[in-house]
């Protein structure tokens, strides 16, 4: 890994937990030599995991839509911003220039991004780790979800290990550099098997 792509809220969140996590996997980010590519807000965790990998002299790209280059307040100090025309262009180039991914908390937003990689990740698009910071066991009942999923039928037991959780960031980075893609076999039922 390189350059860890970060999908994380432009607000901060009702807990302090969540910036000082999104502060320190941005440190450890930095001190480890990886670089970040996000989606370009100066707020909230967004900003937050930014200016902590700037702050220790780290490189970080942004890709931001030029719609919401005012309403997320574009950063303005990054070692590269891109403004782009869509959303399904910043998702795209973010996915090119990294070699993982991590979500931290967040909304709808961090949600659509991270089921989009884990979908490709399932499909065979690409093989890199997906990794989720479980902070203040924000993403227990996400984890309980896929669960669930596995249990009724609906995601292949072997496609479960496609999400690497951690509750700190020293965990999960660790899981993610020791990460191997699993058997994924065959994702589809045959109609005899209905």
């Amino acid at each position: 890994m390189q350059r860890i792509c970060v999908f994380c809220g432009s607000r901060p969140g009702a807990k302090s937990a969540y910036r000082e996590a999104a502060i320190a996997l941005g440190t450890l980010m930095a001190a480890k030599g990886y670089g970040l590519v996000y989606g370009g807000a100066s707020v909230g965790l967004m900003g937050a995991v930014a200016d902590a990998v700037l702050a220790k002299g780290g490189e970080v790209i942004g890709v931001i839509p030029e719609s919401l280059v005012a309403r997320e307040l574009a950063h303005g100090g990054l070692s590269e911003l891109y403004v782009v025309r869509t959303m399904h262009e910043r998702k795209a180039l973010m996915a090119e220039r990294s070699d993982a991914f991590i979500a931290l908390p967040g909304g709808f937003g961090t949600f659509e991004e991270l089921f989009e990689v884990v979908t490709w990740a399932q499909l065979g698009i690409h093989r890199k780790p997906v990794g989720l910071l479980d902070v203040a066991g924000y993403y227990g009942p996400l984890q309980a979800m896929l669960r669930h999923g596995v249990e009724e039928g609906f995601v292949p037991e072997s496609h479960e290990g496609l999400c690497l959780f951690g509750s700190t960031p020293e965990e999960l980075i660790g899981r993610m550099e020791t990460f191997q893609p699993p058997d994924l076999g065959r994702k589809w039922v045959t109609p005899s098997e209905l």
